[in-house]
């Protein structure tokens, strides 16, 4: 399989070597642009599998190359992360309503910008990865049907196999318990939604085994996400 190619968009240049450095070590094959027209340039010249784009850009904005994106017929289909230091929700809001596939507010964990572009390139372009994914020290084989993490096999009964499988395909992003079920037991199904703390309970005791930290967090009245707890920021 040829190397997924990601374009980083971002005039931040020290944050563009850090990006460029991490995003190769993953295996991606990685062009930078210092600013919206270059960027805008290099999409012409060579198309791009995704877009990791910044949203305060010199000549032309963020914001601005995406709506620029999705208006082309040849470009309307590539997938953005925007990045931002913008963390209030109307700024999300804008960004995502522009066209934007997922939204990253700065300082962030490399590892979970890596989880995030496997993630929205399964959904958007599945050919482009593989059938394992990774965040953090935690391994999903989907076809083997195993997990794995720092390298030790765990056992989880297939409900909790599909929790742990859709939260990391959202990492860090917080999933009410109806959000859960719809997508882990199907809206047409009726279960408790207390049923879903019982599963995140196990799935949480079978990730924390051999003293490793639990990785999935309880947000009070909203419902539990998946994040890095000692990962390095950005």
């Amino acid at each position: 399989m040829s190397q997924t190619k990601v374009l980083v968009i971002e005039d931040e240049e020290s944050l563009a070597t850090l990006l460029e450095y991490n995003l190769e070590r993953e295996g991606f094959a990685v062009s930078v642009a210092g600013d919206g027209e270059e960027g805008l340039l290099r999409v012409e010249e060579e198309t791009p599998d995704i877009v990791i784009l910044d949203w305060m850009l010199p000549k032309v904005t963020g914001i601005e190359v995406c709506r620029r994106l999705r208006s082309r017929a040849s470009t309307k289909n590539i997938p953005v992360i925007m990045l931002t230091a913008r963390s209030e929700e109307a700024d999300r809001i804008r960004g995502l309503d522009t066209g934007a596939d997922d939204y990253m507010t700065k300082p962030f964990s490399m590892s979970e910008l890596v989880a995030r572009i496997k993630a929205v390139l399964r959904r958007i372009r599945p050919g482009l990865t593989d059938d394992i994914s990774s965040f953090g020290d935690i391994e999903i084989d989907r076809v083997a049907h195993k997990v794995r993490r720092a390298k030790k096999e765990i056992h989880l009964g297939p409900t909790e196999f599909r929790l742990l499988d859709h939260m990391m395909q959202h990492p860090g992003r917080v999933f009410s318990r109806e959000q859960l079920l719809n997508a882990v037991w199907g809206s047409d199904v009726y279960v408790e939604a207390r049923t879903v703390d019982v599963h995140i309970g196990r799935l949480r005791k079978a990730l924390s085994r051999h003293g490793a930290k639990n990785p999935i967090r309880t947000v009070r009245s909203a419902g539990y996400a998946l994040e890095l707890t000692d990962e390095s920021r950005a």
